[in-house]
């Protein structure tokens, strides 16, 4: 077990208060490091270096297309240590190796995709009368906060970053206390690049801590937040105490909608792929199955051979699903199987598995929920584990009520060959991303992430994540009377 510090103002540093957090590994619940317990002296510290660097001359000076170089420099780092960083993203989340492969790779893209536009964030002209000059220009906001989760700590880590210093703010993150590790690691690549102190900071600590001192810090510009909806509305109720927007990637409970002409082989992989990537443990998991009865019983029948088939076990030995992140997470998905006991059928898996010399990890069969009703908290709520909630429909106006039909609406994966279809589907669910015949086409880096309803506001990942971190400034300039 490895002691491990946090990164304020460009030092390497315990908290004030010098305790301390173990982190677990989730494969076997064996203590894997230590990191510090930051509270909100630690959280006002990094704040407060943020602040003094961002209004440096140090930072005015470096020029937008050097921030990209820094950027850039990042995603080539990433890369180089591939191997590093995706054995530390199973040891600390619990997903099969494979998995964290594609997600370091997937924060090298992010700092390459911001990098490549630190220089192109532009304003425009507008024309009002003659003699008026009048154009707008984006500016970064200042000091912005980052709250990450626990499921995808590099991936979620690097996506705001890069794109809150591609735009020319100062970033003050608060990693999960359950994953912290591979943050920390960005930490020290930016240390290595020479990134000017204070500019980075990462604070570890527990969330109702240093996490709640960070979005009611008085002196941030803008909380980025990912999590729970419950969480989502104290960070946004302690922003507005101080006038701070927030942009808020909350819960999912997202439908795959498989029409009866759909191409049944894609679909099967790729439904199967939505709900046991990270043992479920994803906000855009493709939780519930919307399928036309006529094609209900051979599909679900072939989706059940396929769970029945996956392998369990600890990430690093790559399987399919590993463990649950920890035993709070598991009690919430052990209370839906057993509404699914009660209130459905369980066609395959709900069960704990125990797995041989590592019976402390917290496993769970991928599991098939049939004959559900659509408003059980089954076809309702976030379950967050490898959990598939089956629902039928007869008509496209019934599967487009179906789907609409939660407080969620983060995606949807439409299934048919009839691209008229697709289009009139896709128009009307209640949705920020759909997929088409697929999902989560190319890992979404460039494609606007966010949710209707109750799965947030704002936009993560891409040209529109910039928005978030910038301010519009309007000027006119009267040259002649």
């Amino acid at each position: 077990m490895k002691k491990r510090k946090m990164y304020v103002d460009g030092k390497w540093i315990d908290s004030k208060s010098g305790e301390a957090i173990t982190v677990f590994n989730p494969a076997n619940y064996e203590p894997i490091a230590q990191v510090p317990r930051g509270n909100s002296e630690d959280v006002n510290d990094a704040v407060e270096a943020a602040r003094r660097t961002f209004e440096s001359q140090q930072w005015r000076n470096v020029k937008p297309h050097e921030r990209g170089y820094i950027l850039l420099e990042m995603a080539k780092r990433i890369r180089e240590c591939k191997d590093e960083l995706a054995r530390l993203e199973t040891l600390d989340v619990g997903k099969p190796l494979s998995q964290s492969y594609a997600d370091v790779e997937a924060a090298a893209r992010y700092f390459e995709f911001y990098g490549g536009v630190a220089d192109k964030i532009m304003g425009e002209t507008i024309p009002v009368e003659p003699g008026i000059l009048d154009y707008t220009i984006r500016e970064p906001l200042g000091v912005t906060a980052h709250i990450i989760p626990w499921n995808y700590p590099i991936q979620i880590s690097s996506r705001s970053a890069a794109a809150a210093i591609a735009a020319g703010n100062a970033v003050v993150m608060k990693p999960a206390e359950d994953a912290p590790l591979t943050t920390l690691k960005l930490a020290e690549f930016f240390d290595e690049l020479n990134l000017p102190n204070g500019i980075f900071n990462v604070v570890t600590g527990f969330g109702h801590e240093a996490g709640a001192a960070l979005a009611s810090h008085p002196d941030i510009d803008h909380v980025t937040f990912t999590g729970s909806v419950e969480t989502g509305i104290s960070v946004m109720q302690a922003a507005a105490k101080n006038v701070v927007p927030v942009t808020l990637e909350l819960g999912g409970k997202s439908p795959n909608i498989v029409f009866s002409d759909c191409d049944k082989e894609k679909a099967l992989h790729w439904i199967v792929k939505s709900i046991i990537q990270n043992a479920g443990q994803t906000c855009s998991a493709g939780s519930r199955l919307i399928i036309e009865k006529s094609i209900k019983d051979s599909f679900v029948e072939a989706l059940v051979e396929r769970f029945k088939n996956m392998t369990i076990g600890p990430g690093i030995e790559d399987v399919d699903i590993g463990p649950i992140i920890s035993k709070k997470q598991f009690d919430i998905i052990q209370n839906f199987l057993s509404i699914a006991e009660r209130e459905g059928k369980i066609l395959v898996g709900g069960r704990r598995v125990m797995i041989p010399g590592n019976e402390k990890g917290y496993y769970v069969q991928p599991t098939i929920v049939d004959e559900v009703d659509a408003n059980s908290p089954l076809a309702q709520e976030e379950i967050f584990g490898p959990v598939l909630t089956v629902l039928t429909f007869e008509s496209e106006e019934e599967a487009i009520q179906m789907a609409n039909g939660t407080k969620f609406g983060l995606v949807t994966g439409i299934w048919t060959s009839d691209v008229k279809r697709a289009h009139r589907v896709a128009e009307r669910v209640q949705s920020g991303q759909v997929f088409i015949n697929n999902y989560g086409a190319g890992g979404g880096i460039q494609m606007p992430f966010g949710g209707y309803k109750r799965s947030g506001f704002g936009r993560e990942k891409g040209l529109e994540a910039l928005r978030n971190y910038t301010q519009l400034k309007n000027i006119a300039l009267k040259y002649s009377d």
